[in-house]
């Protein structure tokens, strides 16, 4: 197995990078629709004006490749030619992207990667689907690989299931790269056939709440919430051959199985269920100019999240509490695979600046823990820009 040195100084020839291809990759948010992607369910997402940039070049050399990010002041080198070991942490994202396009049988040279991130990491905002989709993007550019945009995003999804580990469905990586400035994505996660939702919000913003806190079970209550579906289907699946995922199911024939199936599986159908019904219900009431109504269909994604789907935390639920008191906020919920993360919240944009104060004072005296606020915009895509011509 290749070796990965790892490093921290800035290479002395990155000093003066002059780059050929750069890239912006923003991060993403999803309005509702929460572990349903990769139930084949909807959802509805959009990129985001937070991102990770990069810069490429060439280096002149047959396999020797070294990436630096500027935000970690760390680095780590590796050959194409050599089977690629995993790293830590965000080199394995990385990684995995070379890993599939080699697998894709696509021809790369050694290259050079600077990349500066507006993205916390573990807010659930998707800084990974935004590494992995970014970093293909700036390769795709860089060597003339042919990928489309789907190519892009289906390669990134795989490195992340294959290299990562993360059993992720594909709605952070179809945001980043195809989302539309302006709009969110009504995403049919089985068919990927999609629809642009005006992003009208009036008089509102959208403000996310950062807990500050990733508790351990993130990652492995992740994979197990997917095993759990899938558990549930193959059950149902003994007697009705014709169910393949969640997506199949009826509330009515979700009943048959209330006592085939144990009470935790049934609580994981019927989230998803809902779900499904709140994101396209969100959609209509979005598209009539109801905020109110569609605040109330956040409220209800959270509870969901909460109860049934079992992925919220005391923080988490504090921060949609507290929400509710206030008629200024039309609604609230928990963002991303849960146990931490960001509370994604409709206020009224005059309100804001009083309300982060108010809320970040109670929060501090509930957990003893600072609280972030990022507000944000439904932004553009994948951005790439070749510098110099290749």
């Amino acid at each position: 197995m290749a070796i990965i040195r790892s490093f921290k100084e800035i290479p002395d020839n990155f000093k003066k990078f002059e780059p050929e291809v750069t890239v912006k990759s923003p991060g993403r948010i999803n309005l509702i629709g929460e572990h349903t992607d990769y139930n084949e369910g909807f959802v509805l997402p959009t990129a985001i004006d937070k991102k990770i940039h990069f810069q490429f070049r060439k280096n002149d050399t047959e396999n020797f490749c070294r990436i630096y990010s500027e935000t970690f002041s760390t680095g780590f080198e590796f050959q194409l030619d050599k089977e690629l070991s995993h790293g830590k942490g965000w080199e394995n994202y990385i990684l995995g992207v070379v890993n599939e396009i080699k697998k894709a049988g696509k021809k790369m040279e050694g290259f050079d990667c600077i990349l500066r991130s507006e993205l916390p990491v573990g807010a659930g905002i998707s800084s990974s689907a935004a590494l992995e989709c970014g970093f293909a993007s700036g390769l795709d550019q860089l060597f003339n690989l042919g990928f489309s945009d789907l190519d892009i995003v289906r390669l990134s999804q795989r490195a992340e299931n294959n290299f990562v580990g993360s059993n992720c469905g594909i709605m952070d990586q179809y945001a980043s790269v195809m989302s539309k400035k302006g709009n969110l994505i009504l995403l049919d996660c089985r068919s990927l056939e999609s629809e642009f939702i005006p992003a009208d919000f009036k008089t509102c913003k959208l403000v996310l709440l950062n807990t500050n806190v990733s508790h351990n079970l993130a990652d492995s209550e992740y994979n197990t919430r997917r095993e759990e579906c899938e558990e549930a289907i193959r059950i149902i699946q003994q007697t009705r051959p014709e169910i393949k995922s969640p997506r199949d199911l009826t509330f009515v024939l979700l009943e048959e199985f209330k006592n085939k199936i144990n009470s935790k599986l049934f609580k994981r159908l019927d989230y998803v269920l809902h779900e499904n019904k709140r994101v396209l219900d969100a959609a209509n009431v979005l598209q009539k100019g109801n905020l109110k109504e569609f605040g109330k269909l956040m409220y209800g994604s959270h509870e969901g999240l909460q109860n049934n789907y079992e992925v919220s935390c005391p923080e988490l639920d504090f921060l949609v509490d507290y929400s509710r008191k206030k008629d200024f906020i039309y609604g609230s919920r928990m963002m991303g695979g849960g146990f931490g993360g960001c509370t994604i919240n409709l206020i009224e944009e005059d309100k804001i600046p009083d309300y982060i104060r108010e809320v970040s004072k109670a929060y501090f005296e509930e957990f003893k823990i600072e609280i972030d606020a990022i507000t944000v915009l439904p932004d553009e895509g994948t951005q790439i820009s070749k510098t110099i011509e290749l």
